[in-house]
C-alpha cells in the first residue's frame, strides 16, 4: 500500500462465503519480506479498552502494547452485535463470520448488516484456519493458553465442532492435528474419567501423546527442562491460575509469558518458520465476574507476553505480531455514579489506590476462605478491603455470593463502574507488528486472511484442500457410504465398494483401508484431520486421492 500509517476505510465485505475477501491495509515492508516468515497471534479474551487504560494507570508506565498500537477492530458476528468467544475466534483463525457457539464452522443464521448469505448447505461446513495452513506449508506451530486449551478461543484457532461445549472431540482434534508445542490447561480432557470434561469415547490420549514422541509437561520446571521439539504442556485439570494468585495458589504453573517465550525459541528451530497462538483467557473470566483485580493482573501477564513475542520480532525481523481482544466485556469504566458530578477533580490516585491494596483476585482470595466463614475479615483484605464497615461485614458474612459482594465492593471504593456481567459489542484496539502489519479499522476477519496472505496461502483454497464433504466424494469413486454410529461417542465414515472397505474415524489423522480378497488391512495417516459436523464427513483431498 502507498501509505501505510493512513488509516484504512471502513471493511464491510462479508468474510462468511468461500469467495475471495479483500485484505486490510498492511504495512510497506511487506515488500521486502523473506522466508521464511512467523506469525504470533494473541489474544487477550474478553478484554477492552477502557480495562487497557486502567492497567496501564496501574502499572504506572507504559505498556508493551502501546507501542505496536495500529488500529482498531470490529468485533460482532454472523448473527449478533455482540459475539460470544466461539464464533469471534472463528472469525480471526479462518475469515469466517459465524454463530454463537460455534467452533470452526460456517454459520447457519446469517443477519448481521453487510454479510452475504450461504447456502444452507454449507451451514456447519468446516473451514480452514491459520495453524492448518501454517502446518500445510511445513511450518511449526504451537498453541497457548490460560484456559483450558480446548476452551473456545484456543479450540478456534485448531479444531472444528458445533458446539464449543464438545471438549471431548476438541481435544481430540488438537492431539490429532499434531501440533508442536501446546501449553496451558485441560489436562482432565486428555483421559477418561468422571469429571465434568474428561472424556466420554475411551480414548487415553496421553498415550497417544507419548506414542507421538511428545515430551509431557505438567509444571514450569519440567517445560524449562524440556529440549524436545514437541511439547504438551498440561498445568492444571481445567484452567490456570491468575497471574496476581500464582505465587500463593500454584507456584508449580508457568506465566503466560514464560510458556510464550519457551514456545517461540522452540518453534523458531524450524527451518520453515513457524505460526504460535497465544491467548490470555482469564481477563474475560474476570469481566464476566466484575473482579477489577483480575482483569487488571492478567491484562499486564498478557502485555509481559506480548513483550515477549515483539522482542523476537524486533530481532528477526521478519515475524509478524498481531495482539487483540475477541471482544468487550463488562463495560467497565473509571468513573461511576459516584464521581457524576465531580470527575473533573478527581485525581488517578482515587481510583489506583483502593486496588493496590488488594495482593490476591477475588478468585484467589476465596480459595482461602474457610466453610463457617471465620477468617472473612482476612480473606476481604487479601481483596483490598481493609478495614470493613460494620455494614460491610455484616453483608459479607450473610452473604449467598460472597464474592459478588467483594468485587461490587471495591469496585465502589475505587469508582469503577459496570454495565453488564456480559459481553459488550464495541471496536477494540488492534495491535500489530512487523511486516505487513495491519492498520486503520478492520474486521475480525480480515486478520485471518492477512496472516495467511503473509505465510503465503489462501483460506479458501485451503478449506477446498482439507474439508472436502467425504459422501459425495466417495460416490463419485464408485463406494456406496454410510455412517456408522454404533458407538455413538465414535461415529465411522464406511465406505465400501467390491472387496475393499475404507473406515475413516472421526476426529483424527487415519484412514483404515480393508481388502478382503488380499486378507489385508492398512491404516494410513495424514497431516490433516476427519471432521463429522453431525450430518456429513468431512476429510482432506489427500485422503480421497489415497483411496483407489
Amino acid at each position: 500500500m502507498k501509505n501505510a500509517k493512513k488509516w484504512a476505510s471502513l471493511f464491510l465485505a462479508s468474510a462468511v462465503t468461500l469467495s475471495a475477501v479483500s485484505i486490510p491495509q498492511q504495512d510497506v515492508q511487506a515488500a521486502k519480506v523473506k522466508k521464511p516468515t512467523n506469525v504470533i497471534m494473541l489474544v487477550m479474551d474478553g478484554s477492552s479498552n477502557n480495562a487497557v487504560t486502567l492497567s496501564r494507570w496501574y502499572k504506572g508506565e507504559s505498556l508493551a502494547m502501546d507501542e505496536i498500537l495500529s488500529g482498531a477492530m470490529r468485533t460482532y458476528s454472523a448473527e449478533s452485535a455482540i459475539t460470544d468467544s466461539a464464533p469471534a475466534a472463528t472469525a480471526l483463525a479462518t475469515g469466517h463470520k459465524s454463530n454463537d457457539k460455534y467452533i470452526g464452522v460456517l454459520p447457519s443464521e446469517i443477519n448481521s448488516p453487510g454479510l452475504a448469505q450461504i447456502d444452507k448447505k454449507d451451514a456447519f461446513r468446516p473451514v480452514a484456519n491459520v495453524l492448518e495452513g501454517a502446518k500445510q506449508q511445513g511450518k511449526a506451530t504451537g498453541l497457548i493458553s490460560t484456559s483450558e486449551i480446548q476452551h473456545a478461543t484456543p479450540a478456534g484457532f485448531s479444531a472444528h465442532a458445533n458446539n464449543r461445549s464438545q471438549y471431548g472431540d476438541i481435544a481430540e482434534q488438537q492431539v490429532y492435528q499434531n501440533i508442536d508445542v501446546v501449553l496451558g490447561g485441560g489436562l482432565e480432557s486428555l483421559t477418561p474419567g468422571t469429571s465434568k470434561n474428561a472424556r466420554k469415547d475411551g480414548e487415553n490420549l496421553i498415550k497417544v501423546l507419548k506414542d507421538n514422541q511428545y515430551d509431557l509437561v505438567h509444571t514450569r520446571d519440567e517445560l524449562f527442562n524440556s529440549p524436545s521439539s514437541k511439547i504438551w504442556g498440561s498445568f492444571a485439570p481445567s484452567a490456570l491460575a491468575y497471574d496476581l494468585d500464582r505465587a500463593k495458589t500454584r507456584k508449580s504453573e508457568p506465566t503466560l509469558a514464560e510458556m510464550t517465550n519457551k514456545a517461540i525459541n522452540t518453534l523458531k528451530k524450524d527451518k520453515d518458520g513457524f505460526f504460535l497462538f497465544v491467548e490470555g483467557s482469564k481477563v474475560d473470566w474476570a469481566a464476566h465476574a466484575n473482579d477489577t483485580i483480575g482483569i487488571i493482573s492478567d491484562i499486564l501477564s498478557f502485555d509481559d507476553a506480548v513483550k515477549e513475542a515483539v522482542d523476537f520480532a524486533k530481532e528477526d525481523g521478519n515475524t509478524l505480531v498481531i495482539a487483540v481482544t475477541d471482544h468487550g466485556n463488562s463495560g467497565i469504566t473509571m468513573g461511576n455514579a459516584n464521581t457524576t458530578s465531580t470527575y473533573s477533580s478527581i485525581p488517578v490516585s482515587a481510583y489506583i489506590d483502593p486496588l493496590k491494596k488488594a495482593s490476591m483476585t477475588v478468585e484467589g482470595a476465596l480459595s482461602q476462605l474457610k466453610e463457617d466463614r471465620s477468617n472473612i475479615v482476612e480473606v476481604a483484605a487479601l481483596y483490598g478491603l481493609d478495614p470493613l464497615t460494620k455494614d460491610e461485614l455484616s453483608t459479607l458474612t450473610s452473604a449467598k455470593d460472597v464474592g459478588s459482594e467483594m468485587v461490587k465492593m471495591l469496585a465502589n471504593r475505587a469508582n469503577i463502574g459496570y454495565t453488564t456481567g456480559g459481553h459488550t459489542g464495541e471496536d477494540v484496539f488492534l495491535y500489530s507488528f512487523g511486516p505487513s502489519k495491519l492498520t486503520g479499522l478492520v474486521e475480525n476477519t480480515d486478520l485471518a486472511h492477512s496472516m495467511a496472505q503473509f505465510m503465503g496461502f489462501d483460506l479458501k483454497s485451503l478449506t477446498d484442500d482439507l474439508y472436502v464433504p467425504a459422501t459425495k466424494a466417495f460416490t463419485e469413486k464408485g463406494f456406496t457410504t454410510k455412517i456408522d454410529l454404533s458407538d455413538k461417542e465414535n461415529p465411522t465414515l464406511v465406505a465400501q465398494k467390491a472387496d475393499v472397505t475404507v473406515k475413516i474415524p472421526v476426529n483424527k489423522n487415519t484412514m483404515i483401508y480393508e481388502q478382503a480378497s488380499k486378507n489385508t488391512t492398512k491404516t494410513h495417516t495424514f497431516n490433516t484431520i476427519n471432521v463429522y459436523n453431525g450430518s456429513e464427513f468431512y476429510v482432506s483431498k489427500k485422503v480421497i486421492d489415497a483411496v483407489k
